[in-house]
């Protein structure tokens, strides 16, 4: 049986849980020398935290956005409402907005339930997310409606982020409150989650499947609350038979073995191998849930093979838990802390200064027309940093980006349309450096989420030539060529 953690989680050392340290230094050199990008993580074994890292800049107290990985809140919420008779998993969804349905409603859609929407069997061919977003209205549960559903609801997989976004407009249409008004004394308050921020939708309605925000121990936090069966504190947050349901198949989702995208899908829940479960988001942000070894790994990352950190998961942490305590070894244990304790990603390597430097230090070089919208950038060189202001469509950012370090700021930069919740600046981190005589990079970190962003600067004449490429994107990223001149 799950061992249930008390109000703060405990640490203990690895073997005193049944795994070795040497075996989680192992996974993390792993990590570290396979993906380069993992930003946190934290395992617990037996209701212990036995292991827990961030690599610097990224910090333990920042919460990091989970794309997908909200999806398994929102699942919750649905489970904690319908336990509460505020609906049934049976009902119609077209039932809850008659007003945003189409005059002649198919018999597909007309047949669709709130199960369908859990287990992405809408009998949709196309995620419904960018019929939402596109909406010209802004009415995106009417927008749901108005894509096709192709095959009867129930017989056909397909992810599908809009069918989350409506069970989030359902628990909101029948509760009257967002799911994070809904979540916070049921779950968030009962965890000890409270920096939880849930982007919202121009109906004012959480995204449901993206948009959460919160901290590696908050993830861990949920994970070991669904290995407890949701229970927590003595006290049975989430009903035990909503977590059997909600983690166990419901519909297959491919045939390949050796991939955990293809074990079988839930509520808002994916199966993996081994008998294992997760709630996951784009560009790596896991919570693992292994019943069979009482473990929980919660990461997040900013990484584009989302099965290879797993295959590392399985390949070195699973054959390493034992089911008793392994024997102390101190030599072991000290070297997994040391390691744990510098865990860091590398500023931009190069040098703090060039000849070029006193020559392009006060210019500003206006940016022909480029697909990232940048208007203009300028720079002024010191020391131990450079200031550097940026100029994007209307809005414009002055950063500083250190000499082998990063140093905090925030930006607008990162920002996209269609999102009522970002029209604020974000954190960042950035850091340059001379990588070249005439060649200045800097890299900007929105360390907050997967992203970061490299700007490759070369300098000839009064010409500046600008190479932009963000990380990981949804499409494969694509390095941008701008040009710029200066009159000075």
């Amino acid at each position: 049986m799950p061992t249930e953690v008390k109000p703060t989680l405990q640490r203990a050392t690895p073997e005193s849980q049944g795994i070795a340290s040497s075996a989680i230094l192992k996974f993390v050199e792993a990590v570290e020398g396979q993906i380069h990008e993992l930003h946190s993580f934290m395992l617990l074994r037996h209701g212990q935290i036995v292991a827990e890292g961030w690599w610097s800049p990224y910090r333990r107290e920042d919460p990091h956005m989970l794309f997908s990985l909200s999806k398994s809140f929102t699942s919750t919420a649905v489970g904690l409402a319908t336990a509460e008779g505020c609906f049934s998993l049976d009902d119609k969804v077209v039932s809850f907005f008659p007003d945003d349905v189409p005059a002649k409603v198919s018999k597909n859609l007309a047949a669709m339930k709130v199960r369908h929407l859990l287990s992405m069997s809408t009998g949709h061919d196309v995620d419904t997310m960018p019929a939402l977003v596109g909406s010209k209205d802004g009415n995106w549960t009417k927008a749901f409606f108005t894509v096709p559903v192709i095959h009867k609801p129930g017989t056909h997989f397909l992810y599908n982020t809009g069918a989350t976004y409506m069970l989030s407009a359902i628990v909101q249409k029948t509760t009257g409150k967002k799911l994070t008004e809904y979540l916070k004394p049921r779950l968030f308050k009962p965890l000890g989650i409270e920096k939880a921020v849930w982007e919202s939708s121009p109906q004012g309605v959480n995204m449901g499947g993206f948009g959460l925000n919160i901290t590696t121990e908050d993830i861990a936090r949920f994970g070991q609350l669904y290995l407890q069966k949701g229970k927590w504190e003595g006290k049975q947050i989430i009903p035990e038979a909503w977590v059997d349901e909600a983690t166990q198949s419901h519909i297959s989702n491919g045939d390949n073995p050796e991939s955990d995208w293809n074990q079988g899908y839930g509520y808002q829940f994916w199966r993996c191998r081994h008998n294992a479960y997760r709630g996951d988001g784009a560009f790596g942000q896991y919570c693992v849930v292994m019943p069979e070894q009482d473990a929980v790994l919660a990461i997040t990352s900013g990484l584009g093979d989302m099965q290879e950190p797993l295959n590392i998961v399985w390949d070195i942490l699973l054959p390493a838990m034992k089911d008793k305590a392994v024997r102390a070894n101190k030599a072991a244990q000290e070297a997994l802390t040391e390691k744990l304790s510098r865990l860091s990603i590398a500023p931009v390597e190069g040098k703090a200064s060039s000849t070029a430097a006193a020559k392009q230090s006060g210019r500003v070089y206006k940016l022909d027309d480029n697909k990232l919208n940048l208007k203009s950038l300028a720079f002024k060189f010191a020391k131990s940093s450079c200031t550097i202001t940026i100029k994007k469509g209307r809005n414009e950012d002055t950063l500083t980006a250190g000499f082998g370090k990063w140093e905090d700021g925030q930006t607008k930069l990162f920002n996209q349309p269609n999102r009522p919740d970002q029209t604020k600046p974000i954190p960042v981190v950035t850091s340059g450096a001379w990588t070249a005589k005439d060649t200045f990079t800097f890299i900007i970190r929105a360390n907050l989420t997967p992203f970061f962003q490299t700007f490759v600067c070369k300098f000839a004449g009064n010409q500046l030539t600008v190479e932009t490429k963000i990380n990981v994107a949804f499409e494969p990223p694509q390095t941008l060529t701008s040009v710029g001149m200066t009159g000075s």
